[in-house]
Parts: C-alpha cells; structure tokens; sequence
C-alpha cells in the first residue's frame, strides 16, 4: 500500500523527489503518513480535498481485499 499511495502523489506533485511515505503499524490500523513539499501540498489535497479524499477511498478498498484498515495522514 505505501507504494500505492507513494505512486498516486509523485504523480500528482512538481517535485516527486520530496515525496516520502511511512507506515505505522498499530494494532488494528495502519496509518501511512504522506509528507510532500510545501508548495506540492495543495495539489496532494485537492479542491475542497477531493483528490485526497480519492486516495483514502482507494485506500480502503484495497484494505477490504487486505482485511485491514488503512487511513492516510498527509502531513506538512
């Protein structure tokens, strides 16, 4: 999934070299933390956070199939 999420936002941003993805592993969610540049963060989140939101419902889907539950942080 990190790949998924890694693949979706250098994608997205003018600088795919600052994307980073890290998984925290809990009991019963993964958490994966998206962190771009400053100035690629709107274009992560989208209008009215559309395209983020996007990201999270591919997430969830893909945890159905995975059985487990899968949230996206984007982080500044």
């Amino acid at each position: 999934m990190k790949e998924l999420v890694e693949a979706i936002a250098k994608a997205l941003v003018d600088h795919p070299e600052q994307v980073q993805v890290r998984a925290v592993e809990g009991e019963q969610v993964t958490v994966l933390e998206l962190r771009v540049h400053p100035e690629d963060l709107g274009k992560v989140i989208g209008r009215q956070g559309r395209t983020a939101k996007s990201m999270r419902t591919i997430l969830g889907a893909a945890g159905m199939k995975l059985r487990k539950r899968l949230t996206l942080e984007i982080l500044e």
